[in-house]
């Protein structure tokens, strides 16, 4: 996705190679290497990163027959307190394998979308709402220093598209700057990172960071609670780790789940739209428990007249939604900032006209962990 930009300290790119660490596992990668230089590292066994962290089972073995993808669940599955968090920093990143890249948007859209699928071999778990952190080469022109980490959402569940548990699924926009007076591409003001990983071929190495973030995590422990998403773009990727594991996996969160899981998506055009063919799969088997809505703003018109923005298409659901957060519901927002202050605005209409102070609604939503904002 467009990445949201995390710019990390340069002292930790400094040449010192830090003391041996047993417990960073086998793929964590010295300093040397950021830098470009050849050294080698020694492969430790998967199972001392999986202690690191706090492993969510024992072992494989050890999960629950009665599942078919259980084996990377905490104890209870709704316990987060062995969150895999920062377990790999840029002084010495994890050293990802990329299996496959393909481009997902189509020939009208307004710039290119590549899913990344990355292997990291079951030795950097994540969960549904994180991000990794990704170090492309090189060095920045402006002060010749190591370029910095780049976080970007992670669009696959923990078990990732193949379920095994050891990949995960980056969803990447293509940055480029169209310059209007060269009406031509800007090279020297593209996207470095989001350029790298889409020009990724298979076999390649990536230096990632993470997983980061606990801003975005479902609310497992309430599996009756309705999920509420509305994103643009790439925004997609945290709701796509939720859709899968709920519609698509046999877990205990997706058995006890009885509440709705509602998307809104927004876009350029149709051939903008991303993962549409799940989103149609979902519909299809589960109408009941997921409700789909697109907005799609060079072919749709909002009630005034004008392009239709996610938040216009969220608008004409307001009161329901604000029924539905005050019953619990939980709402998740990523994409562009600007669907923000629209989607405040709807909100706030609403509870004006129920005589309900907005202010203190949401306040009361952000202390409970009901609001969900990563906007950029």
């Amino acid at each position: 996705m467009l990445p949201l930009l995390l710019a990390l300290s340069a002292s930790a790119f400094a040449p010192m190679l830090p003391a041996p660490n047993p417990m960073l596992g086998s793929r964590a990668a010295p300093p040397e290497m950021v830098l470009g230089k050849a050294v080698t590292w020694v492969r430790q066994k998967a199972s001392c990163i999986k202690q690191k962290i706090g492993r969510v089972v024992p072992s494989r073995e050890a999960a629950p027959a009665k599942f078919a993808q259980g084996f990377l669940e905490f104890d209870p599955y709704f316990d987060k307190t062995n969150l895999p968090k920062n377990t790999f920093k840029a002084k010495a990143p994890f050293v990802a394998k990329v299996i496959s890249t393909k481009k997902i948007s189509g020939p009208k859209a307004n710039g290119e979308t590549w899913d990344v699928v990355l292997s990291h071999g079951g030795d950097m778990p994540y969960i549904e709402g994180q991000s990794y952190g990704v170090i492309p080469p090189g060095v920045n022109p402006k002060n010749g220093k190591p370029n910095s980490v780049r976080l970007y959402s992670i669009a696959s569940s923990r078990y990732g598209d193949d379920m095994t548990g050891k990949t995960t699924t980056l969803c990447v926009k293509r940055a480029l700057y169209w310059d209007p007076e060269l009406k031509a591409f800007d090279p020297a003001k593209k996207g470095i990172c989001s350029n790298y990983l889409c020009d990724l071929k298979p076999g390649d190495e990536v230096l990632l960071t993470g997983p980061a973030g606990d801003v975005m995590l479902l609310p497992e422990e309430n599996p009756n609670a309705d999920i509420i998403m509305l994103a643009t773009g790439t925004g997609i990727a945290p709701m796509r780790t939720f859709l899968r594991r709920l519609f698509f996996e046999d877990t205990p969160y997706a058995r006890d789940f009885k509440g709705l899981a509602w998307l809104f998506f927004g876009v350029y055009n149709s051939d903008a739209l991303l993962y549409e063919d799940e989103w149609q799969t979902i519909l299809k088997k589960h109408p009941g428990r997921f409700r789909y809505d697109k907005a799609i703003s060079e072919e749709m018109k909002n009630k005034d007249g004008g392009n239709m923005f996610v938040q216009h298409k969220m608008e004409e659901y307001a009161d329901e939604i604000f029924d539905r957060l005050e019953k619990g519901a939980h709402m998740y927002l990523c994409g562009l900032r600007g669907m923000l202050p629209g989607v405040q605005e709807s909100l706030k209409k609403v509870a004006e006209a129920k005589g309900i102070d907005y202010d203190e609604f949401l306040k009361n939503l952000k202390e409970k962990g009901q609001w969900h904002v990563e906007v950029y």
